[in-house]
């Protein structure tokens, strides 16, 4: 069983790169962890599979944080990549418009 709420008061502010100012309120939910095989499991609750848009056999990726383990269904480097690839297209562009004729 799983309990899910925007705790009364947590309420976070956070600046971005250009100094924007975010209030978040952080989902706080419970779940157990159980043995699978050599490793743990934990099942995740209908709600936070709602807010990570996630549904059964979807990817979910854990990347460390300075305050712990965050998880999530994007891929963390997609963005990376995808600054590389406009890189690219804006370097090759003559070549790449040639290739698509």
């Amino acid at each position: 069983m799983s309990e899910s709420s925007c705790v009364q008061g947590a309420f976070l502010s956070e600046l971005d790169k250009e100094g924007v100012c975010y209030n978040f309120c952080y989902m706080v939910t419970e779940t157990k962890s159980r043995k699978l095989g050599n490793s743990l499991g934990a099942s995740i609750p209908k709600e936070v599979a709602a807010r990570l848009n996630g549904e059964e056999g979807s990817s979910l990726y854990f990347t460390e944080a300075p305050d712990g383990v965050r998880l999530t269904a994007g891929d963390p480097d997609f963005g990376r990549k995808m600054k590389a690839a406009e890189s690219l297209s804006r370097r090759y562009r003559n070549a790449l418009r040639e290739l698509a004729k």
